[in-house]
């Protein structure tokens, strides 16, 4: 039981870190303009989609734990990109690598 329950924790760890570095990678990405970094965003994102499952399918958690970790991983997939859409309409910038940085 104390093994599953490590494991889990280990995962729901990896989870976090995924999406962070998804965060992180989709602005890397934007602000440069980098198909590189995007594609390493995505790749970061499948990961976290994949932990996501995984602790589904196979962890002790409740059935409520659970659908939370699933609808949180959908939303981590919407953010980034919301947040960038925001930021642009904010600052009135009109696209990808065309950023100016403060003086």
């Amino acid at each position: 039981m104390h093994a599953d329950l490590f494991a889990t924790a280990l995962l729901l760890g990896l989870f976090v870190a995924a999406g962070g570095a998804y965060g992180i990678l989709f602005a890397a990405a934007m602000l440069r303009g980098s198909a590189a970094l995007r594609r390493g965003a995505s790749a970061c994102y499948a990961l976290q989609l994949l932990l996501a499952f995984t602790v589904c399918a196979a962890s002790p958690l409740a059935l409520p734990w659970k659908l939370f970790l699933a609808a949180s991983a959908a939303a981590y997939g919407c953010i980034p990109p919301m947040i960038w859409r925001l930021l642009e309409a904010m600052h009135g910038h009109g696209g990808a690598g065309k950023h100016t940085r403060p003086s």
